[in-house]
């Protein structure tokens, strides 16, 4: 990985974005954060599977179909289950992965300075993940650890870094290229570094990604922010 300096575009950037800090940590994980992959069954033990599906579905509920002033003690709620989960199979680089999921869409839901501790956790929870298994859930936590490098602010207030952001979505896409999470956030990435014909390029892509079974909502949510996104585009 790079350990580059964040240049002084990047902190110009992120300066801009402390002043606006809820409304970048919403899209952190508009994820569907964010969800992220298609559910690989047969590498998870029947309990674990069941666990992230749980997280998975509960996720998109709150994040698509919830008013937004009721989204922050949803997602809270869902961070404590996530939290037992993890205390049950401490070793599952999956739950690790959701709960970095929830916490980070948690911290876009609440906004203001008191999300930067959730979103430092998530990173920790991401961070583990690819230290057990960098492939679980075809490498969404590169997706979700790199949409965090791009959307906090950087130093003195968090951990923002566009070289790491763009180092972790080019992983992603190693481990998924096709996949509706990975070039969702790979082209929101390059739209706000103005690289606009690639992020468009990506972005339909995206919107060609093959359905996840039992994901219908998550993947209808994620392309609708996909095609908000391409209108957007100059």
């Amino acid at each position: 990985m790079r350990t580059h300096s964040v240049q002084a575009r990047s902190q110009a950037r992120h300066g801009r974005r402390t002043a606006g800090l809820t409304a970048t940590l919403t899209g952190v994980l508009s994820v569907g954060l964010l969800a992220l992959a298609s559910l690989p069954a047969f590498a998870m033990a029947p309990d674990i599977e069941d666990a992230v599906h749980n997280l998975q579905q509960r996720w998109a509920e709150i994040h698509y179909q919830m008013p937004e002033d009721a989204q922050a003690k949803a997602f809270e709620t869902l961070e404590h289950q996530a939290d037992g989960y993890l205390t049950r199979y401490p070793k599952a680089a999956e739950l690790y992965i959701w709960a970095g999921i929830v916490r980070s869409t948690e911290a876009g839901a609440k906004g203001g300075l008191g999300a930067l501790s959730l979103v430092k956790a998530a990173r920790d929870d991401l961070e583990t993940a690819i230290d057990l298994d960098p492939a679980a859930l075809d490498g969404s936590a590169y997706t979700s650890l790199g949409a965090l490098y791009y959307q906090v602010p950087g130093w003195p207030l968090a951990f923002g870094d566009d070289d790491k952001a763009e180092w972790h979505l080019q992983q992603a896409l190693k481990f998924n290229p096709d996949g509706i999470d990975s070039l969702y956030f790979w082209g929101d990435y390059l739209h706000q570094q103005g690289r606009n014909a690639e992020a468009r390029q990506a972005l339909e892509q995206a919107l060609e990604a093959p359905p996840r079974p039992g994901r219908e909502l998550a993947d209808r949510g994620r392309r609708e922010e996909i095609q908000a996104l391409l209108d957007q585009l100059p």
